[in-house]
């Protein structure tokens, strides 16, 4: 794994000599990219919209004061995007290509030359149709490149020092509905605070996904007993979102459950 690593550390050490971009979302993914740049003199540029959550925009704008990168924070109103809005099965691809060529806009005013990602090795063998787009627009993911996996980057973040090593993913909001479902700021934030509460009842790796009426909450399986424990609260406080009916999924949680 060290050999890896060395070898990512010099490739992004030749990149930064032309102008070095990270595109940042506060995973553990790009979090590991920030720290291994915080002394290339990088732009952390982080996508804000209704598919991300004020948490997540909050904790890249700690991480970048932390490590002494400056961030660029890009806000775009996502459901304006009819295509992306209507929320086809390649959702991700016209969501990515949208982002990503207004960062590649704003590098270019700027002077920078390369926007490298946090996509791993793990990702390549997945439904992620988003890699189409960064394909398309020579986005560099150097995890992928050399052949770095997820549990790779955790273990060496850990070495690091990174708190975050263990940091459950956070895909973005529009996840959580089934493809062909039309996104709205209403239901977006209603999954929002849905997955807040469950946080707040300690369930911090959870999914509250909505098929119409219905909420399907994912959690780990072996917290289906504290979840029993604590239903009647949190039977009151997901109903008093709007909720009308509330499941707990029985396979657990899980990635892609709506990529079947």
């Amino acid at each position: 794994m060290q050999n890896k690593f060395d070898n990512l550390i010099k490739y992004l050490n030749e990149l930064k000599e032309q102008g070095l971009c990270l595109a940042f979302s506060g995973g553990i993914d790009s979090t590991l990219l920030l720290y291994l740049c915080r002394n290339m003199n990088i732009l952390a540029i982080t996508f804000k919209s209704d598919f991300q959550t004020d948490d997540e925009i909050k904790s890249t704008k700690i991480l970048c004061e932390q490590y002494n990168v400056k961030q660029l924070i890009i806000q775009t109103d996502i459901l304006k995007n009819q295509r992306i809005c209507n929320n086809p099965k390649d959702r991700c691809y016209h969501c990515k290509k949208m982002l990503f060529e207004t960062a590649l806009n704003k590098m270019q005013e700027m002077g920078i030359k390369y926007l490298i990602d946090g996509t791993n090795f793990d990702d390549l063998k997945v439904y992620r149709p988003g890699r189409k787009a960064l394909a398309e627009l020579k986005v560099i993911s150097p995890f992928a490149k050399f052949e770095i996996t997820k549990q790779e980057i955790r273990n060496y973040a850990k070495e690091c020092g990174i708190e975050i090593f263990d940091k459950p993913s956070t895909p973005c909001l529009a996840t959580r509905f089934p493809y062909n479902t039309k996104l709205t700021k209403e239901k977006l934030k209603m999954v929002e605070n849905g997955e807040q509460i469950l946080k707040n009842q300690g369930f911090n790796n959870c999914r509250l996904r909505l098929h119409n009426d219905i909420a399907r909450i994912e959690i780990p399986t072996e917290q289906f007993n504290k979840f029993i424990e604590k239903k009647a609260e949190l039977i009151s406080e997901l109903k008093s979102l709007g909720l009308k009916y509330l499941t707990l999924d029985i396979e657990g949680l899980r990635s892609g459950s709506m990529d079947i």
